[in-house]
């Protein structure tokens, strides 16, 4: 654990770690417009058939003339998909449900549809008229763009594991900019669909390089509060993004208003320092060594640049670069016993996050209030989530606070199967809370990960563990069909999964205040003494119980009374 060593010489958590996880932490402002961004680019705004000649002089005195013209649904509100064949205008003058309009002749909107404005001047579903039998599309879009999460995911870790996390997150950052904001100029659907799993990509690389950077570059007692106080720039970012949607309201300018700002982050991230760490175990300790001299003199300790010489990097972690000789890949994540279980119970936890996170804040509209202001409470939420979180981590360390909030959420999920659909406003806040919970089970789980995994394949493992969350937040829409069987029947697919994950959590080792590992050995050396001590504590407990056994035996054969002096028992009672 010798380059912790050095971090502490250099300054530890000083003026240099400031900047560096505020400057990492700001592009997370704009991570959450990128994967909610749905919510907005595709909303679903009020629609019924084009009439012609009639839709487009409506206004809201003549809007009842419509009642010639479409027929209502079982809410009696205006169908959405079809219309009459012929106009009924004996249904004008009548109250609405009172006539008898089931065997009037209907068809399909043949001549489009004709969109409310009032919630989205534009949106891809207006555009390309996602809407009645073509509506599965509009969830599709997000589906693609989470399986270029998925593959980003994928792609980026190998490649920041063997091209370096800065080299990786500048081109995540040029990338994201320039594919991002070409979005904006989508002609078709195919086109929208093929950028934004591009776009995708890049978001998994900003992310991924992002963690590994500010983790690798902080001291072991710091690692949970800056991985907290990063999450809550992505909850911010929820916020700004329904204040970026609402006061533009069409598609194309909200797709450029969140992708430009990444050409800024990609310039000023030359100033970054790529990962000492990782310069080491990849042969190049003379970069690593300018780098610690920088991080040295921004911290204001510029005598350190003469103490902390090649010799004693290389020295300081001899055994971290002798592990690094060989090429690591996925397999490696799963050939030994300890990062076998470590990757295992990963998946398992990132899967049932992201299911059940995306499952309650990728369809706002469902809820009937405001969108825009649904996505505020969502990210409100997240804050005391959030700081319950931090105490949880600080205090009752990793483990118990991963499972801790997957099993909450899981009975809040729960907990919303029995109440009526008529009291939507309990319903919104179970909702709300269940969202909470899942916020901050993802705060833990991209702190726990990056603590869990070595340096030598920390972003292999981060690619890999993570592509179980790219599957889940790609299942969670599929899922909400499953309600046309039985309407609770989403809810206990979300809950059971969490519940599941949440006892799954409780198998990783923990992590709070101990030093990151960089090899393989030492996590596999931690895990050998683990369970060393449970085969010790087990031994002495049989032992225990072995001597208190004889000692019972004895009792019995030499005690006339039939009372055992050690525990005042009769043991003919026994």
């Amino acid at each position: 654990m010798g380059f912790a060593d050095l971090l502490d010489e250099t300054g530890g958590f000083g003026r240099f770690q400031w900047i560096h996880v505020t400057l990492l932490s700001i592009p997370g402002l704009l991570m959450a417009s990128q994967n909610l961004l749905n919510n907005f680019a595709a909303g679903i705004p009020e629609h019924h058939c084009r009439i012609p000649n009639v839709t487009a002089a409506l206004n809201e005195s003549t809007v009842t003339l419509l009642h010639a013209f479409i027929p209502l649904d079982s809410s009696l509100k205006l169908s959405k998909c079809s219309r009459y064949t012929e106009p009924q205008w004996h249904l004008f003058t009548d109250t609405p449900g009172h006539t008898n309009a089931t065997d009037l002749q209907t068809e399909d909107c043949v001549e489009g549809w004709t969109y409310d404005k009032t919630d989205f001047i534009s949106s891809i579903v207006s555009e390309w008229d996602l809407v009645c039998t073509r509506r599965p599309l509009k969830q599709m879009s997000q589906t693609i763009y989470m399986g270029g999460v998925l593959t980003g995911a994928i792609i980026f870790g190998a490649l920041s594991d063997r091209f370096g996390r800065k080299a990786m997150l500048l081109w995540s950052y040029f990338q994201l900019a320039v594919l991002g904001t070409f979005t904006a100029l989508s002609p078709s659907y195919v086109v929208y669909c093929i950028l934004r799993f591009l776009t995708g990509m890049a978001v998994s690389g900003v992310i991924l390089n992002s963690v590994s950077l500010k983790v690798e570059w902080i001291p072991t007692k710091a690692r949970t509060l800056v991985g907290t106080i990063s999450s809550f720039f992505f909850t911010f970012g929820q916020m700004i993004l329904a204040g970026v949607a609402y006061s533009l309201k069409d598609w194309r300018k909200i797709h450029v208003a969140v992708c430009i700002p990444f050409f800024i982050f990609f310039f000023y991230s030359w100033w970054y320092s790529e990962s000492a760490r990782w310069l080491v175990l990849n042969g190049r300790s003379k970069e690593a060594l300018k780098h610690l001299h920088r991080v040295a003199k921004i911290n204001g300790k510029p005598e350190m640049t003469e103490k902390i010489t090649l010799e004693v990097l290389e020295s300081q972690m001899q055994k971290e670069v002798q592990s690094s000789k060989r090429v690591y890949t996925v397999f490696d994540l799963i050939k030994t016993p300890t990062l076998r279980r470590i990757s295992m119970c990963l998946m398992v936890v990132w899967f049932s996050t992201s299911f059940a996170y995306y499952g309650l804040a990728m369809d706002l509209q469902k809820f009937g209030v405001n969108i825009y202001l649904m996505q505020i409470i969502f990210g409100v939420v997240d804050f005391p989530a959030k700081l319950a979180a931090l105490v949880m981590l600080s205090f009752l360390g990793r483990r118990v606070t991963q499972g801790t909030c997957l099993l909450m959420s899981a009975s809040v999920i729960f907990a919303n199967i029995f109440v009526p659909k008529d009291l939507q406003v309990t319903r919104t806040v179970l909702a709300v809370l269940g969202k909470g919970f899942t916020s901050a089970s993802f705060t833990c789980i991209y702190l726990y990960t990056g603590e869990l995994y070595p340096t030598v394949i920390r972003q292999t493992g981060f690619g890999f563990v993570s592509t179980m969350s790219r599957i889940g937040s790609m299942a969670a829409p599929a899922v909400l069909i499953l309600d046309e069987i039985l309407p609770s029947l989403p809810s206990i697919v979300y809950g059971g999964s969490a519940v599941v994950a949440g006892f799954i959590a409780f198998l990783l080792p923990e992590t709070l205040n101990i030093p990151l590992p960089d090899t393989i050995e030492d996590v596999e050396v931690k895990g050998e003494k683990k369970s060393q001590s449970l085969k010790e504590h087990a031994q002495s407990e049989s032992m225990a119980f072995q001597d208190f056994k004889q000692g019972g035996e004895t009792c019995e054969e030499n005690n006339s009374s039939g009372l055992c002096p050690l525990s005042e028992t009769p043991v003919h009672s026994k």
